[in-house]
């Protein structure tokens, strides 16, 4: 059976179906962008470059690797290949491409993840407005997202071309030392005196007052909505991918029974403790230098970005969340913690600490002079100046903690005891040994008491939490539930068949069109007469090759999802003479892509795993890619085979009486088809059951 005699049948059989790996993406942005302009998102975005936007990426062999940006984990399970141009998280299970990840991590839309890939890689969108039927099926946390969008740019544009926002709000920040450029990159705004400014102007423009009020925008009010911040500078609160989530706002006048600074309320699309207000500004420089400087007010991280430090953020006056603690873990596992001056703030600001602790990571701590903030102190400081003061100001938690309270100590026993027991405390924290026993060393000599007392005092404080946690899971433990199967070796099989479909559409997608040597047994007469085998090799697509094997033995894969997927990727072959992994990828409905994905980045587990290190080397199939796919090809053959084997007996033992000669004779033709394969396979083959 040769290729070239079957491409027209091949071909016909694709004929009439229906590609919806073509209309996936675009059916939804037919209207919006061009797929020219999606073209050419995919064919510029480099998978590392944008997740490393979003996660401390480290390199691993050609991948890269990091924590997980879906679960809590201090073992890196998330990989990304650029050669694959696609990543995988093997704790949560999920993966794909650029795009994919953005729609995961940052809740966008698929129209948005484009958009965003377009600004980044400054890619023009070819686009037509939304008609007001798209408005009106836009869902819920969209519409949300869109009215804070709407709101940012309203409150930017009043801030600086309205007579009230130039006199009021623009000469606020200015007195603040923010330049033009300062104050565009904050998108920094001013909400106007008047009842309902922002409010009448976003329902002119059609936005619906149900969102209006869900953001915290407006206040509901029967007769009259009204603006919840008007009167107020304004700072826009962005997640990590630049997506306005709220607001913090700051009144100037001298109203005593207003809160000087009022935030957005918590909402479907703003939790205030797992936001970190300046992340998105920072996050490249945070990645970069390998460090986050935490502050507490809006201003300071402002003031900070003009001088020429971007890698810094704020929890925005409230305390420190360990999902805060989390974002910030995602880019580094270093963190200085940057307290103002006042004694009071200090103690309380020091609680934190134990929090960064738990998660393993890295913490310094400066502060700065009475009477002085990270905003008033870079004000009036160079660049130069302010790096040296951070520099030579950082002190490990342990020393600042004894510096802050041992004056408060000073002679007493008591409070000095108390002292020592709460910087153990702190260091019980950290979940490294090894750092536990530097840090108890360091407290040893800061505090002049013997380590032995320390590390005694350490082993009670983990000896308490180990007895708490294993009550608290002796309470919530479950009874066992044992699941029941009245068939077991039919589990197996349904396994065993999985295996080997999900094994083909592999070895579809990583070297379907590579072309290989294959050996085909074929019949031929002697000059005897006598019919007899020879080998002959011809190279073939290995694509061509599995689907004429299959088709020789009119086998259709079991499984529907992989059935489907086989199908597209053979029609894909067909009409493409190139292979693009992104370009499939990104026409593929979800469910498939995520299989598609799971598939590719299997194999990428053995990074994490550092065999390697381990001096065992895993065979990688490119060495042998002919042997690779006949093996699968003769190993789902002779399951098949067995599976009629299986049959046979059935049907013999199902009729005791009857003549079985038949089947008795089927049967041991099976057998020796099974034989067969063992010998083009080299090795013996038992059989499944």
């Amino acid at each position: 059976m040769f290729f070239n005699e079957n491409l027209g049948s091949i071909k016909q059989i694709f004929k009439n179906q229906t590609l919806y790996l073509w209309s996936f993406p675009t059916l939804v942005l037919k209207k919006l962008i061009s797929k020219a302009t999606i073209d050419t998102v995919f064919e510029t975005a480099r998978v590392e470059e944008v997740i490393g936007d979003f996660v401390n990426l480290k390199r691993a062999g050609s991948n890269f690797k990091g924590l997980s940006p879906f679960s809590d984990e201090r073992s890196p399970s998330f990989m990304v290949s650029p050669a694959k141009g696609i990543w995988k998280d093997f704790s949560s299970g999920k993966g794909g491409n650029a795009v994919a990840f953005l729609m995961e991590h940052s809740h966008f839309t698929y129209p948005e993840a484009i958009r965003y890939l377009a600004n980044k890689y400054n890619i023009e969108i070819e686009e037509t407005e939304l008609t007001d039927a798209e408005k009106a099926n836009t869902d819920v946390r969209e519409s949300m997202y869109l009215v804070s969008e709407f709101a940012k740019d309203y409150f930017h544009r009043t801030l600086l071309n309205s007579e009230e926002g130039k006199a009021i709000g623009l000469s606020y920040f200015k007195e603040r030392g923010f330049n033009n450029e300062t104050i565009k990159k904050f998108s920094l705004g001013y909400s106007p005196e008047t009842w309902d400014a922002l409010t009448k102007e976003a329902l002119g423009k059609g936005y619906k007052l149900e969102f209006l009020e869900s953001t915290g925008l407006t206040i509901p009010k029967e007769d009259r909505p009204f603006d919840r911040f008007k009167g107020r500078v304004m700072f826009p609160i962005q997640s990590m991918s630049g997506r306005i989530l709220g607001f913090g706002g700051r009144i100037l006048t001298n109203d005593k029974k207003a809160a000087k600074y009022l935030n957005s309320p918590e909402s479907d699309i703003y939790h205030k403790s797992k936001v970190l207000y300046g992340i998105f500004q920072a996050k490249q420089a945070i990645a970069k230098q390998n460090n986050c400087f935490l502050v507490e007010g809006y201003t300071d991280v402002i003031q900070f970005n003009q001088s020429g430090i971007e890698n810094v953020v704020s929890s925005s006056g409230t305390a420190l969340t360990p999902d805060q603690i989390r974002l910030i873990n995602r880019l580094t596992r270093n963190i200085t913690v940057l307290f103002d001056g006042d004694a009071a703030g200090l103690r309380a600001s020091v609680r934190g600490i134990d929090l960064i602790l738990e998660e393993g990571m890295n913490v310094k701590v400066v502060s700065f002079p009475d009477g002085e903030d990270p905003d008033s102190f870079a004000r009036k400081t160079s660049h130069d100046e302010l790096v040296a003061y951070l520099e030579n100001n950082a002190k490990d938690f342990i020393q600042f903690k004894a510096s802050m309270l041992m004056d408060e100590a000073k002679n007493d026993p008591i409070k000095k005891a108390d002292l020592i027991r709460d910087m153990v405390l702190s260091i019980s924290k950290i979940p490294d040994r090894i750092q536990q026993e530097i840090y108890i060393q360091e407290c040893s000599r800061i505090m002049d008491i013997s380590e032995q007392v320390l590390v005694s005092t350490l082993a009670q404080l983990v000896q308490k939490e180990v007895a708490d946690i294993g009550k608290k899971a002796k309470q919530e433990q479950q009874p066992l539930e044992v699941v029941k199967t009245d068939n077991p070796e039919a589990l197996q099989k349904v396994d065993i068949l999985y295996r080997l479909e999900r094994k083909i559409i592999e070895i579809l997608l990583l070297y379907g069109n590579k072309t290989e040597e294959f050996e085909d047994v074929l019949l031929r007469t002697n000059e005897e007469g006598e019919i007899e085998h020879f080998i002959e090799k011809k190279e073939y697509k290995v694509f061509q090759r599995i689907y004429l094997s299959l088709q020789e033995d009119e086998v259709e894969l079991a499984n529907p999802l992989f059935r489907s997927l086989f199908n597209d990727l053979i029609n894909y072959y067909l009409q493409n003479e190139v292979f693009h992994i992104e370009q499939y990828l990104m026409h593929l409905k979800p469910e498939f892509a995520q299989e598609v994905t799971d598939i590719l980045m299997e194999d990428e587990s053995l990074v994490l795993h550092n065999w390697e290190g381990q001096n065992i080397f895993p065979k990688s199939k490119n060495d042998t890619i002919s042997q690779y796919v006949s093996e699968t090809i003769f190993t789902l053959r002779w399951y098949l085979v067995d599976m009629i084997i299986d049959g046979l007996k059935n049907s013999m033992s199902s009729e005791p009486n009857s003549d079985n000669t038949e089947y008795l004779s089927m049967a041991i033709d099976y057998y020796k088809l099974i034989n067969s394969f063992s010998k083009k396979l080299g090795r013996v083959m038992s059989r499944f059951s």
